[in-house]
């Protein structure tokens, strides 16, 4: 069968039998329309502007952007001083130390602050930039005003805070106030810096002060109450010896106290040993307790023992013994007591201490310091210790003082009594 034959108004144009001409032109006009459009597009895009964040922001130039941004500014303004208050008072309450800690955390603070609200973009935020004055620290985006936790961050290591008025000093003058103090202060001396011998502690004392003198009497085998303990042997015999040293201390008695009345009876024995020490009631009322010298006061004298209790114990005691003292006719005047004169030793009357001293009525003090290197009677003075100075004294020439006595014994014809010499 034969097919039939389609005429050719009917076919598609699109078939591949139709003609090209005609297609092609069509296209072209497509293409052209396209190019058309998008050129108008990118032009448009180029009219309006950039709201990317890398893109160039240009200042406005219409003043309704102008006005918008400034109300928006002012509004802001007036939030941040609102809240401003409550942080300040909490960063002066802090230490500069954590300062700029309080600072990083206000900014994250306010960041977001600014983030929220509602800024206009483009053109507004230039406008914005423009406004504000060029001291304060503004964000890219928005204002930020300068406030007083971040004006903290300006402050140099140098610079010194106002609280309250007062200039409060930093940390570090402080500790260089407290090194050159340290530094002024001048250090006790050592060993090494006495190194001189033969010089009394005491001049020492008075020339360099009481550390020298202390390091001084170390040295010199000398150490606190080294005077006492030089004077007795502490191992010694405690009893009654061949030889007792005797002293006194007085209180004046009379219209002027210029009399003297016993008031402490002390007797050590040979070795320095105290084996009596009594307060003697007054038998008259004590004008002069001559306390500066005596160191006798009221107290002492209130429960002391009746002098004729004393006079009999100090004779018994003597008795048959070698006296020993300094100006004992003194002492035995007071006590109401007489003793063989051929066993008295004066140290104030010994011939060869007078000569050492180069003095004719040598004091106790005097004969202590010179020959036996000792410091006695620098206050109060002791009953007990002056005994034990004039014990020592006499021990040092027991053997010459006892030969020389022996020697002057046929030569005496005088009776047994004590010197009225001075």
């Amino acid at each position: 069968m034969g097919k039939a034959k389609v005429p050719a108004s009917k076919r598609a144009p699109s078939s591949p039998v139709a003609k090209p001409g005609p297609v092609k032109t069509l296209t072209r006009k497509k293409n052209k329309k396209k190019k058309r459009f998008w050129k108008s597009k990118a032009r448009e895009v180029s009219k309006k502007p950039a709201s990317g964040p890398g893109a160039v922001v240009r200042p406005p130039k219409a003043p309704e952007d102008f006005s918008q941004n400034w109300k928006a500014l002012q509004e802001w303004l007036l939030k941040q001083k609102s809240q401003a208050p409550e942080k300040p008072l909490v960063i002066s309450q802090m230490g500069s130390k954590k300062k700029p800690k309080i600072i990083q955390q206000n900014k994250k603070e306010t960041s977001p602050q600014v983030k929220g609200e509602e800024m206009p973009a483009g053109k507004d935020q230039e406008a914005s930039r423009g406004s504000v004055p060029s001291g304060s620290k503004m964000d890219r985006r928005a204002p930020v005003p300068r406030t007083k936790a971040s004006g903290t961050e300006h402050n140099k290591k140098g610079t010194k805070e106002r609280t309250n008025g007062d200039i409060v000093p930093e940390r570090g003058d402080i500790e260089h106030k407290k090194r050159k103090a340290k530094e002024a202060a001048p250090a006790p001396p050592t060993e090494e810096d006495i190194w001189f011998d033969d010089v009394d502690p005491a001049d020492i004392e008075a020339a360099i002060g009481p550390e020298a003198a202390k390091i001084a009497r170390k040295q010199l085998g000398q150490s606190e109450g080294s005077v006492s303990l030089s004077l007795v042997k502490e191992q010694a015999f405690g009893g009654l010896t061949r030889a007792l040293a005797l002293d006194c201390e007085m209180v004046g008695v009379g219209p002027k106290g210029e009399e003297s009345m016993a008031a402490r009876v002390s007797i050590v024995n040979q070795y320095g040993k105290c084996v009596y020490d009594k307060y003697v009631k007054p038998t008259e009322p004590v004008t002069d307790y001559r306390t500066a010298v005596s160191g006798i006061r009221p107290e002492n004298l209130k429960q002391g023992e009746e002098l004729e209790v004393v006079q009999k114990e100090v004779a018994e005691m003597l008795k048959g013994r070698i006296l020993v003292g300094h100006a004992l006719h003194n002492d035995l005047k007071v006590l109401f007591l007489d003793h063989p004169k051929k066993k008295i030793r004066d140290t104030q009357k010994y011939k060869p201490f007078k000569s050492q001293v180069k003095s004719g009525r040598p004091s106790l003090r005097l004969l202590s310091e010179k020959i036996l290197g000792l410091q006695v009677q620098q206050a109060e003075h002791c009953s007990i210790q002056d005994a034990q100075a004039a014990m020592r004294l006499y021990v040092m020439v027991k053997k010459e003082w006892e030969s020389m006595a022996r020697d002057r014994r046929p030569l005496l014809t005088a009776p047994d009594h004590c010197s009225d010499d001075a």
